[in-house]
Order: C-alpha cells, then sequence, then structure tokens
C-alpha cells in the first residue's frame, strides 16, 4: 500500500491520542522537538525520515517495506 505523508501523520496523532500520550510528552521520549511532532502530525512532506521512523518506533508503529518483484532483499547482515 502507498501511504502520502498525510496519512502518516494522521495515524501518528491517532496512536499518539489512543495511547493518551501528549505532543509534548512525544517529543521528549523520542528525542524530537514539539515543533518537528506537530509538523509530522499535520503530514509535512519535508519531515526528516530518521526523526518520523523514531517517532513510528516510539509510538509501536510498524510499517513493512517490500521490494519489488524479482529484487533480492537485503540479507540481515546489510540491514
Amino acid at each position: 500500500m502507498k501511504y502520502t505523508a498525510a496519512q502518516i501523520g494522521k495515524m501518528i496523532r491517532e496512536t499518539r491520542k489512543n495511547l493518551g500520550v501528549t505532543q509534548r510528552s512525544l517529543a521528549l521520549t523520542s528525542g524530537t522537538g514539539l515543533r518537528f511532532i506537530i509538523d509530522l502530525e499535520k503530514g509535512k512532506d519535508t519531515c526528516e525520515i530518521g526523526k518520523a521512523l523514531t517517532i513510528l518506533n516510539t509510538l509501536g508503529i510498524r510499517m513493512t517495506l517490500t521490494p519489488p518483484a524479482g529484487i533480492a532483499q537485503p540479507s540481515a547482515a546489510e540491514q
């Protein structure tokens, strides 16, 4: 499935709220800033991917990446 920045932001916001976590506490827990959390939840296209992945991991959101058919997946040693 292809996700937009807005859809990912919405999932992050809904998950955070369902967990009873504030934007401020999520920023502190994940080592990011409050402004970053706000922008990410709004679906800002230019949010830094490393920080976004940190937020996803902090909230327990899992993402699966699958290469195109015929392309070998990297071995565990390469990951």
